[in-house]
């Protein structure tokens, strides 16, 4: 939705972002549960900017195209093929709980037939001549599916609205008032006919950054709407007068302030349709965002763009029946769960159940076991959910960390979710403590697996165990003391993993790497331990770096990345994922070595709703 530079508004955008969160505090906790329960929506971006390919309303105001053949679109828009009901079927299916559709985007096109002056709409204007959006909104309703509807507030096409263009301006405000009001009067009575035609549960605004509160008359906007509906939920674009924050497209590296948020996230690059935009995010790492949000405590509203004839194109409807597989295996690890464990009590994706009882842990990777540091008290049952014989067995030490055995699992091609129980509240500390074995009674543990998981474990809080240990930088000429007990497989795994443990220090704070990870001495070699056999790629968030190559250690195989969601924009990093070859996994821990092009910058800002609508 945004594809713009416009720095001059983050300053300002940057301190409406703390009002917000401040705002927030006081979404009344009854209405906004549905919300907060629904964890995955579907976003549709349905417009007559899907006729020619081209990005809606950006398209024109960027000068891309003129606003005239831009318009020509309209002739183009059909929906010939247009079903409403396979569309909610879709939605449904995939495991969402709630949709929000495009009724009227910048360029100031209505889905519905609007009577207010001046509007263009699409019954009126195109090709198709029928009201698309009435039928969608009724299957929503007959479905038991919450009704969310989109609305520009800018309308870049409209005679009374002040702005066109980046570069063309109608008027100034100041100097003509009156056809602001006018404007005024335009947009409040496409609000009141949207709320009376179809009692929409959530209203998504746009575009707020273009005016102030006071010129878009925001406070009383919202409080007509409550006139309509007193539980109608707002997101915080109507200048921060709403209930939830909105990051776009970037999965955040740090939980937003906000007790509700959603993700707004595209499939590929585009909002819309667009035909020649085929940089798809696989199946898989769909499941996984989700996964990321939900132990965040976030929704993910997840966007498709359907065709000008109102078909969806094949990859987007693959993905949301993969998420309806998942989803539908997984459903009570996934409604009504709320933020899971701190990254310090465990180092991956997690989520705890509403009532607090239950902990829920979202593996990504096939793997014999996994620890939780600091729980005050012992599940009383572990399993597999979706999965009748997926018993897991697990022990407690004397420090409250607690090791699960997932050696008789069976894994989901996506994520795989174990359930612990609780018999009452999940209680954690946030002071870890750990046994912090010595180097010599870690060479001599006959578990190999379990010994260099410590020795990574160690490394990543920062403690290196080879300092002054006869450990060298390639692994030969080793002088680490043996014992005849000392396991001749962790010692090989040392030597072939040399690189990464001679002199590294502590890894990346939480948020950034779903694992274990350490540094190298000038901070400019990234190491990841990658447990077990990963679904899918390896996924790196918030490194501001250039990436100079990615290897395996001890290999010396270079290994493809792909980056996805880099605004051009926007400062913000995009989401690192990295190719690892299964067969050239190691079969205890495998290394990455992520070479970046000065010492590692991490981004961490913490500008809440609006970091990406520079």
């Amino acid at each position: 939705m945004k594809n713009r530079t416009a720095k001059a508004f983050s300053l300002v955008l940057m301190i409406t972002a703390s009002s917000f969160t401040a705002q927030n505090k006081s979404s009344d906790p009854k209405k906004m549960e549905w919300f907060q329960d629904a964890k995955l929506g579907i976003f549709i971006h349905w417009g007559i900017y899907s006729v020619n390919g081209v990005s809606e309303s950006w398209s024109f105001f960027n000068n891309y195209i003129n606003q005239e053949n831009y318009m020509k679109q309209l002739a183009g828009f059909s929906a010939s093929q247009y079903q409403p009901e396979y569309w909610v079927k879709l939605i449904k299916n995939s495991g969402a709980k709630y949709s929000v559709i495009t009724t009227r985007h910048h360029d100031g096109i209505s889905l519905w037939d609007s009577k207010a002056e001046k509007s263009v709409t699409i019954p009126k204007n195109s090709s198709a001549g029928k009201d698309v959006l009435t039928p969608f909104v009724a299957e929503l309703k007959k479905s038991d599916l919450k009704t969310g509807l989109y609305y520009s507030l800018p309308d870049w096409g409209h005679p009374y609205y002040d702005i066109n263009t980046r570069t063309k301006k109608r008027y100034e405000m100041k100097n003509d008032p009156k056809r602001w009001e006018q404007y005024l009067n335009y947009y409040q009575t496409q609000l009141n006919e949207l709320s009376t035609l179809y009692n929409p549960d959530l209203l998504w605004f746009d575009g707020d950054w273009e005016h102030t509160s006071d010129e878009w008359n925001a406070p009383k906007t919202l409080e007509n709407l409550r006139k309509f509906n007193s539980n109608i939920i707002i997101n915080s674009r109507l200048n921060n007068h709403g209930d939830y924050e909105t990051p776009e497209q970037g999965i955040p590296v740090i939980r937003p302030q906000s007790k509700y948020w959603e993700l707004c996230y595209t499939m590929n690059d585009s909002w819309g349709y667009q035909p020649f935009d085929n940089n798809y995010k696989t199946p898989n790492m769909m499941v996984r965002t989700l996964a990321d949000v939900i132990s965040m405590g976030g929704n993910l509203l997840l966007d498709i763009g359907p065709k000008a004839d109102g078909t969806i194109p094949e990859k987007q409807a693959e993905i949301l029946k993969n998420l309806g597989r998942w989803t539908s295996k997984n459903t009570e690890a996934v409604y009504g769960t709320r933020s899971g464990l701190p990254f310090e009590n465990y180092m991956g994706k997690s989520a705890v159940s509403k009532d607090g009882k239950k902990l829920f842990i979202y593996l990504e990777e096939a793997k014999d076991f996994t620890k939780i540091y600091g729980l005050q008290s012992a599940p009383s049952t572990a399993r597999i959910i979706g999965d009748p014989r997926g018993k897991v067995n697990f022990k407690t030490d004397n420090n409250n960390t607690l090791t699960l055995d997932f050696s008789n699992v069976k894994f989901d091609q996506d994520v795989t979710v174990a359930e612990l129980s609780f018999t009452k509240e999940i209680k954690f500390s946030k002071y870890i403590k750990k046994d912090n074995l010595s180097l010599s009674e870690i060479l001599e543990n006959t578990a190999a697996k379990k010994s260099i998981y410590e020795i990574a474990d160690q490394l990543h809080d920062g403690n290196n165990l080879f300092n002054n240990s006869g450990l060298t930088g390639d692994g030969l000429d080793m002088k680490i003391s043996k014992t005849p007990k000392t396991n001749p497989e962790t010692l090989e795994w040392i030597s072939k993993h040399a690189e990464a443990l001679f002199e590294t220090g502590k890894g990346l704070p939480d948020g950034h790497y779903s694992g274990l990870s350490a540094l190298s001495k000038d901070r400019q070699t990234l190491y990841l331990f990658v447990e077990g056999i990963p679904t899918g790629p390896v996924a790196l968030k918030g490194i501001k770096n250039g990436i100079s190559r990615i290897r395996i250690v001890g290999d010396g195989s270079m290994i493809e990345h792909h980056i996805y969601n880099k605004l051009y924009w926007s400062d913000r990093p995009g989401i690192i994922y990295i190719d690892v070859p299964k067969e050239r996994l190691d079969k205890n821990m495998t290394v990455i070595a992520v070479l970046l092009d000065k010492p590692i910058e991490l981004y961490r800002e913490k500008v809440g709703a609006v970091e990406n609508n520079l």
